[in-house]
């Protein structure tokens, strides 16, 4: 048996074996909670910008209708929902931050100590 089957049954095994969960595994899936609403958000909400700012375009370019001036004030919100992701986006992180702040430290420092 060879290196590479030897890794593979250890791969295998892994997966089948019950996992004893650390203070490390409690530290990522805190900080996870921390960061997955302000990341969720912010990919829907700009995907949501991205496509009102393309049905503006196409409004104005006359791709969907006649209606230009109604293309320029959808690909004015699509443009203005994609401006301000950024600052909703690092608010919501910011305010998790806080919230969660000492438990991270808490958390970190015990780790470290041991």
């Amino acid at each position: 048996m060879n290196d590479e089957q030897k890794q593979s049954i250890n791969a295998i095994v892994d997966q089948y074996t019950e996992k004893k969960r650390t203070k490390f595994d409690e530290l990522k899936s805190l900080d996870r909670k921390v960061k997955l609403p302000a990341n969720v958000f912010a990919y829907i909400f700009g995907t949501l910008g991205a496509l009102v700012l393309g049905v503006g375009m196409c409004f104005a370019m006359k791709v969907i209708g006649d209606i230009m001036a109604l293309g320029i004030v959808v690909g004015c919100v699509g443009i203005a929902m994609v401006s301000i992701n950024y600052p909703i986006y690092s608010a919501i992180l910011k305010s998790r931050k806080k919230k969660y702040s000492q438990s991270v430290i808490e958390l970190s420092e015990s780790i470290l100590n041991n």
